[in-house]
């Protein structure tokens, strides 16, 4: 396994998205990095890698979708008197949450009585941006810093925890175990985008358009970049640069056969960034 290194901080497929050329000013001037990130998400890493000088080739690995019912969350929005905590885990769970309530009618003082909980910057903003305050946002932005935050203020609490279709179930077993009754609400899922499969190959097997970096931002992103890639295609990230937002994405590269070159100590889209950044330095 390679060391990773940190920082402090049948149709045709359609082209991927690229960058226009880097300016050739910044610690990235040079780099050809490819974001795995949704489509509606990517552009927010792709702005911090261009801003550091980089080339940014945009090839989805995940697709969000809406849940194959919204019954849950509806259910659970309307009986949200009933609980004492929201934890959210995501922007894209804040996303469906609030939508959903809007689309019933309601507004945000049906939460307003919630101690909530998000997991990393991110999340706090958008949440923030709602128009609802949150009260606790771990020292890391994983799932077991989210626990070791709330595991003294929950015994005998009912927590509402709203995220994707397929989730570590880490938060819901561990506070269950501190005393908490969880309820778990499926917001949104993640599937893999089809039409990214040949595109990814066509850019990783021409020299001309191959990356030197490829950017991970969640364990969805790492798995189903190896579905679209293949296994027996591996070969073809040899001499790239494969680049973590944290450790359990990490621990699933690893996981799935594939080393991790960099790693952010900041789990955060601009931690990632500044991370590609210090490794081009050493």
């Amino acid at each position: 396994m390679k060391k990773k290194s940190t920082s402090a901080a049948k149709k045709s497929a359609p082209a991927a998205k690229k960058s226009a050329p880097a300016s050739g000013k910044g610690p990235l001037a040079g780099e050809r990095i490819l974001v795995t990130r949704s489509r509606e998400q990517a552009s927010v890493l792709a702005a911090e890698l261009r801003a550091l000088g980089a080339e940014v080739i945009e090839i989805p690995a995940i697709e969000i979708r809406p849940p194959s019912s919204y019954a849950a969350l509806d259910m659970a929005i309307h009986a949200a008197e009933d609980y004492d905590w929201l934890i959210l885990t995501s922007v894209n769970g804040v996303k469906a949450l609030f939508g959903r309530l809007r689309a019933l009618g309601s507004g945000i003082e049906k939460l307003l009585h919630l101690n909530i909980a998000a997991i990393g910057p991110a999340t706090r903003a958008a949440i923030e941006e709602e128009g609802l305050p949150v009260d606790v946002v771990p020292e890391d932005y994983v799932a077991e810093s989210v626990v070791e935050s709330l595991r003294d203020s929950v015994r005998g609490k009912r927590v509402l925890l709203v995220r994707a279709k397929v989730a570590r179930d880490v938060i819901p077993k561990q506070l269950t175990d501190a005393g908490a009754t969880v309820d778990v609400i499926e917001a949104y899922e993640t599937v893999v985008p089809e039409e990214s499969r040949a595109k990814l190959r066509e850019v990783l097997g021409n020299p001309a358009l191959r990356p030197t970096a490829i950017t991970f931002t969640s364990s969805s992103t790492a798995k189903n970049f190896l579905e679209l890639l293949g296994q027996e295609n591996t070969k073809l990230l040899n001499g790239i640069t494969l680049a973590s937002i944290g450790p359990v994405t990490s621990d699933t590269l690893e996981e799935i056969g594939l080393d991790v070159d960099v790693e952010a100590d900041e789990y955060t889209i601009p931690g990632l960034a500044q991370a590609l950044a210090e490794h081009r330095k050493s």
